[in-house]
């Protein structure tokens, strides 16, 4: 092989790396049963588990050094268990957060994220830094929020075969507060269309 060829095999072997890189990335996540987290709710024969994701241990295996808490966005994990011999309809699912004075939020699509500003950092005094009265180039900075994470492990499962599980990330723009809950409604039995009864989650 001529040593252009060689060149050129080495390049594309270099370019893959990111890629490779970023799959496994998407497979180290792997939350466990919804049985496992004391944040959980059974109804007939359907288990839904709730876990918020305010703290970098927690993030960090699933979104890794980017931190979505840190920048106004909190991250919601559900894990749904369908114990029973119906499939669910997750079409019409809605989440919302419901905080500790009932102040109902609801999910901001995973798409959207992106285009949320972070919230701005007091100054060294606690107060808010003032704006300058001249623009000054700072350069381009890379929006954090665009990482591919928040997408790619996002809630997305829209049916539920009998017996199995299904999890995804829902995301909010609040602060966790512990007795906050979790409201999920629009669950649904694929062959009757009957929905379910709603569930409530406090997250503990």
């Amino acid at each position: 092989m001529s040593f252009v060829g060689k060149c050129v095999i080495l390049f594309l072997s270099i370019a893959a790396l990111p890629a490779a890189d970023k799959d496994k990335d998407k497979e180290r996540f792997a939350p466990g049963p919804a049985s496992s987290y004391p944040a959980r709710q059974t109804s007939g024969k359907v288990t839904i588990a709730v876990e918020a994701y305010d703290t970098e241990e927690k993030t960090r295996p699933a979104f890794g050094k980017m931190n979505p808490y840190e920048l106004g966005v909190l991250p919601v994990l559900v894990v749904i268990e369908n114990g029973g011999n119906q499939a669910l309809d997750l079409k019409q699912l809605r989440v919302e957060y419901v905080s500790t004075d009932r102040q109902r939020i609801d999910a901001t699509p995973a798409k959207d994220v992106r285009f949320l500003k972070a919230p701005q950092r007091p100054g060294p005094t606690g107060e808010t830094p003032r704006k300058l009265p001249l623009p000054i180039p700072t350069g381009s900075k890379k929006n954090k929020l665009a990482s591919w994470e928040i997408e790619g492990l996002a809630f997305a499962a829209r049916m539920l075969p009998a017996g199995e599980s299904v999890h995804g990330f829902f995301y909010f723009q609040t602060r966790h507060r512990v007795g906050s809950q979790l409201y999920l409604t629009g669950i649904s039995e694929a062959a009757t269309g009957k929905e379910l009864f709603y569930f409530e989650i406090p997250m503990q």
